[in-house]
């Protein structure tokens, strides 16, 4: 029902987009912790896999060993799917074999895909070939951008309806997490959703309680001159 990208930045981010014909999907498919690793669960959705995932990639576990021992245990493992990274930038994949076709996932660079009940495998090789040529943008906006791609090749074969966004950089909390759970053009709606959080959200984010600086700003005109900042940085960057 879903296709997805999990990936590790080159500045240690780590992230997941993904998109479905299925209401909320963000709600139960991504899953990602900061300094750790991120995975999408989906098809057949276990939304367990999410926490006992990440808590054996934060033991130490290698992808491949996470894998498997999620899906041992788990007697509907061929109805699912399941592709995860590591705070290394290491995956690993499954796709179950009563999975709906087109199904299927490719490992790149720091990055998996994965879907299934998709219009065909061009949908999964070519958001691979937008994140692999993607490497100048900011983080998130590379995740979207091969979003963009995978649809352009048919996406889901059913239509389109949610899309969610999950980045994690250096802290326990998100540094964003965007959805749009049921819209008739969701990356329409979540590029707006993602360009309002340039306004003032992400500088704002920066500014607040952190491993470095565990008070956050709490001055006013400072976090304002912090947004401005940034702001700022963001028009010399797109000039």
């Amino acid at each position: 029902m879903t296709w997805s990208i999990v990936a590790r930045d080159t500045s240690g981010a780590l992230g997941v987009i993904v998109a479905s014909r299925f209401f909320a999907v963000g709600a139960l498919c991504p899953h990602a912790h900061s300094g750790v690793g991120a995975l999408s669960t989906q098809a057949l959705v276990n939304p367990l896999y999410g926490a006992r995932g990440l808590a054996l990639l934060a033991k130490g576990d290698a992808p491949a060993d996470v894998i498997r021992s999620l899906t041992f245990a788990d007697a509907g493992r061929e109805h699912r799917q399941l592709h995860l990274v590591d705070a290394e930038g290491n995956v690993a994949a499954h796709t179950g074999v009563e999975c709906i076709e087109w199904c299927g996932h490719i490992a790149g660079d720091g990055f998996s895909v994965a879907g299934n009940m998709l219009a065909g495998p061009q949908v999964i090789e070519d958001t691979a070939q937008a994140f692999d040529a993607g490497r100048e943008l900011p983080f998130p906006e590379r995740l979207i951008a091969a979003m963009e791609a995978g649809q352009a090749a048919g996406g889901d074969k059913r239509g389109r309806q949610a899309l969610a966004l999950l980045v994690c950089t250096t802290e326990a909390y998100p540094a964003l997490d965007l959805r749009v759970d049921d819209h008739e053009d969701p990356l329409a709606e979540l590029n707006r959703l993602y360009v309002k959080s340039l306004e003032r959200f992400q500088p704002f984010v920066a500014c607040l309680p952190s491993r470095a600086r565990p008070a956050g700003i709490t001055d006013r005109a400072t976090i304002e001159a912090e947004v401005q900042r940034f702001a700022a940085a963001r028009v010399r960057r797109e000039r």
